[in-house]
């Protein structure tokens, strides 16, 4: 590899991590993703061959062809469904677009192994000999990882769709896991040391088959309310098939890439689990969200609901000295992003402070809330963590949760049998007073009792979101 092509890697890598430590907030996200784009796009440009030599010195212009067909097709899709899809749909979204990356990863690996692995096909394109461990392993890995990723997404992505919520379990499903995923290590360990001929393609494809019913066999599990844990962690997955990619073809870019994605969901992944107070191994194997009947005033919860007009809620707002808004999944189906900025403005008007409590995991994937407060420009500085918030929750006067359900249950801290307890949660219960605005007395993602309902300080506002926005702003402006 010619040092300059070693030059201009070593810059795709620092825009790689450039566009990582923009994306830490939303006010450089968009241009962390541009500088990642550019990274990536001058990773296309100079990309290597297997043997290391670059594309330029091989005057291969139909590799530019396929090259630039690629990139417009993925443009064109990417910008269709970040355009067409709703901020609702978002997580889908990514979980979808995780799975293609680990497809195309494990796509990569397979093709790789394949035309090393048969002989009549290596004559005059790649170098003669038996294809060593140090080349094998990565192809084996990337394409393990890389496809239980992409089957794996593509369950989380129907679960997010209400396809199939609830977890789904069987006696003895974690045993045969185990078994389908020895075969699956049997077999890599196998081709490690016969990695060609006919024999080794067939146990390669056998392989891969497993590997890909693995990942949907994991997931299938696992309760909706996790699948944001799960589509992180298989963000994580695909970004270690990258990099074993890279090692597979010589490629410095798909390692640096693949290395900064791998390492950066697994720490989502452990903070997101730290949140919930949960180990890696509950979310994956505890069939979390497969109880609770959902009920009003199911698990005898002591107390009773008391429901409040907007126009008794508006007096609350429109007279207090300082609001918090707990924003959640519910606010984003309602889309009333929009209708909760203008009631912060509102009251900001009149001299009361508005500040916004984000859970780590509210909504369906990390930042979700975030986003969407982001999108009505929501000024970043009234967004303040749980952590940061928590301390001072006795001194709020009006505490408005929009939607959210679970991160808000003080069964966390009060009950020691509920799924929940010793999660984190934003303390909406100590508040001086807490308007719950929701739907109906429905059951959480978790699918238990939220016992805020029930505080003798909670008042209940139902109806859909952003109608009850709406009527909220009309009446504070009226006050």
């Amino acid at each position: 590899m010619s040092s300059t092509v070693s030059i201009v890697l070593i810059g795709v890598a620092v825009l790689f991590i450039l566009g990582i430590k923009f994306l830490s907030s939303p006010k450089t996200a968009r241009v962390g993703n541009l500088i990642a784009a550019a990274g990536m796009l001058i990773g296309l440009i100079i990309l290597c061959k297997p043997d290391g030599a670059n594309i330029w010195s091989q005057g291969w212009t139909f590799n530019y062809t396929l090259i630039a067909i690629g990139i417009l097709v993925g443009l064109a899709i990417g910008a269709l469904g970040a355009y067409s899809v709703k901020m609702t749909a978002m997580p889908q979204m990514v979980a979808l677009f995780n799975g293609l990356g680990g497809g195309a990863a494990a796509l990569v690996a397979s093709l790789e192994f394949i035309h090393r692995a048969s002989p009549a096909k290596m004559a005059g394109t790649l170098p003669p000999g038996e294809p060593t461990a140090a080349l094998t392993i990565p192809m084996l890995f990337a394409t393990l990882i890389g496809s239980l990723s992409f089957s794996g997404s593509i369950i989380a992505y129907l679960k997010l769709e209400g396809k199939f919520e609830k977890p789904m379990t069987f006696p003895g499903q974690n045993f045969l896991n185990g078994l389908i995923l020895l075969a699956i290590i049997g077999l890599c360990g196998w081709l490690t040391f016969n990695a060609t001929g006919g024999d080794a393609v067939t146990a390669f494809i056998v392989m891969f088959s497993l590997a890909l019913f693995f990942g949907i066999a994991m997931v299938m599990p696992i309760g909706g309310a996790d699948m944001p844990v799960v589509i992180s962690l298989l963000n994580s997955f695909t970004g270690l098939a990258v990099a074993a990619d890279g090692f597979a073809i010589n490629n410095t870019a798909m390692i640096v890439a693949g290395t900064l994605v791998g390492s950066s969901g697994t720490l989502l992944t452990l903070l997101m689990c730290k949140a919930m107070n949960r180990p890696v191994t509950n979310v994956l194997f505890g069939a979390f969200g497969s109880g609770g009947s959902g009920k009003a005033g199911a698990g005898g919860v002591a107390g009773t609901v008391k429901p409040i007009q907007a126009d008794e809620a508006a007096v609350l707002l429109a007279y207090a000295q300082r609001v918090v808004v707990v924003p959640g999944y519910g606010m984003a189906v309602a889309q009333a992003q929009h209708q909760v900025r203008e009631l912060s403005e509102e009251l900001g008007k009149r001299g009361v402070e508005v500040q916004f409590a984000i859970h780590p995991v509210a909504g369906r994937m990390p930042g979700h809330m975030n986003v969407l407060l982001a999108e009505a420009n929501v000024p970043y500085d009234q967004l303040i963590e749980m952590e940061q918030i928590n301390p001072s929750m006795d001194r709020v006067d009006v505490c408005l949760v929009i939607g959210a359900n679970d991160v808000v249950n003080p069964a966390a801290r009060e009950d020691k049998s509920s799924p929940i307890y010793g999660m984190p949660i934003i303390d909406a219960d100590r508040c001086k007073s807490t308007i719950v605005m929701k739907r109906s007395m429905a059951a959480g993602f978790a699918g238990i009792e939220n016992h805020l309902f029930y505080k003798d300080n909670t008042r209940m506002l139902f109806g859909d979101a952003k109608a009850s926005l709406n009527a909220l702003v009309a009446a504070v402006k009226a006050n």
